[in-house]
């Protein structure tokens, strides 16, 4: 099994450095008589899980990326945002694709890439690579589905469901719930972002001495660091554990015949071709690698590639497949 990428353990970072986006819905809303539709775009926070939900009333490119834009403005800039490719960018579901044929995902990426921030995509067809962020938006539908809104809500309510759900998801768990220690209560995303799980604040008398901002100054950092070493000791080594996966498979390599594992072709159709580049990690497992088949050339994630081993008698067993992690 792969090692967690850096930006799940990028200790000490602010909340949002390191962020996952996608969108979801459609959901339909009252606006007068008319019922409308309205989506959601989900950004998570990669390292301390948090999320952050914009409701956006059209897929188009200016929709897209005023959503980002109004999430950055909240949220601060991220170093790094992270997406799934092309129209998975904007959802699987059927309705989520005809709706998003005016985005011009080249656009939104154009917008926000500067010298502080890239943006990563994952290979096509990886749909686990952006499990971070699936995850999430899995448990913000069935949050809805559980809060059972007004068949049609008005903007106003749909708003207020998202922001309420938000807070919801932000104030789980991140850690074991201590049974008999209500002293230390488990660290959850606001911690990090409120400060407490609820959002509560200590009441404080009214003091602007020089003396006493220094005081809070260095009281609030101390919380954080507080707050991060438990992370450090309490979440770290959760996410870190080994379950599956035990044994090291030989990487894809150029040169290397596959055939292609592709859930869209009819059945009994498994299309073989050679790879002519492999696209490494930074901590060089190969994550994917480009193809060249009789139909064109294809970029694919090595979970998609199965090796056969042609090259010599007596080698290894005929046929292998790869296995990468992602984000």
């Amino acid at each position: 099994m792969a090692d967690l990428p850096p930006a799940r353990l990028a200790a000490y970072s602010p909340p949002f450095t390191h962020t996952g986006i996608d969108f979801f819905g459609p959901y339909e809303v009252a606006v007068g008589r008319r019922v409308e539709k309205r989506w959601g775009m989900l950004a998570t926070c990669l390292t301390i899980r948090a999320i952050h939900i914009e409701v956006v009333h059209s897929l188009t490119t200016d929709s897209c990326i005023m959503a980002i834009r109004n999430f950055i403005s909240r949220r601060g800039t991220p170093s790094v945002i992270y997406s799934d490719r092309g129209t998975n960018f904007i959802g699987a579901s059927r309705q989520m694709k005809e709706a998003a044929a005016a985005v011009n995902v080249d656009e939104v990426v154009k917008e926000f890439i500067t010298v502080d921030t890239t943006w990563s995509f994952n290979p096509p067809l990886a749909p686990h690579m952006g499990g971070s962020w699936e995850r999430l938006i899995g448990s913000v539908k069935r949050n809805l589905q559980t809060i059972n809104p007004p068949r049609n809500p008005t903007d106003e309510v749909l708003r207020n469901l998202m922001i309420e759900i938000e807070n919801i998801i932000n104030s789980r768990p991140l850690t074991h719930v201590p049974v008999d220690d209500d002293c230390a209560p488990a660290l959850t995303p606001n911690h990090f972002l409120l400060g407490s799980s609820n959002g509560i604040k200590p009441f404080c008398t009214l003091d602007d001495t020089s003396a006493a901002l220094r005081q809070n100054i260095l009281a609030s950092q101390i919380l954080a660091n507080r707050f991060w070493k438990r992370w450090l000791s309490d979440y770290l080594p959760e996410i870190t554990k080994r379950s599956k996966w035990f044994n090291q498979t030989d990487p894809v390599t150029v040169g290397d015949l596959v055939v292609i594992a592709d859930p869209k072709l009819p059945r009994n159709c498994w299309p073989k071709g050679k790879v002519i580049e492999v696209h490494p990690g930074r901590d060089g497992e190969v994550r994917s690698a480009t193809v060249r088949t009789s139909a064109g050339v294809y970029v694919r994630v090595v979970t998609k590639l199965a090796v056969l081993d042609v090259r010599r008698e007596g080698s290894k067993p005929a046929e292998r497949l790869a296995y990468s992690g992602g984000v």
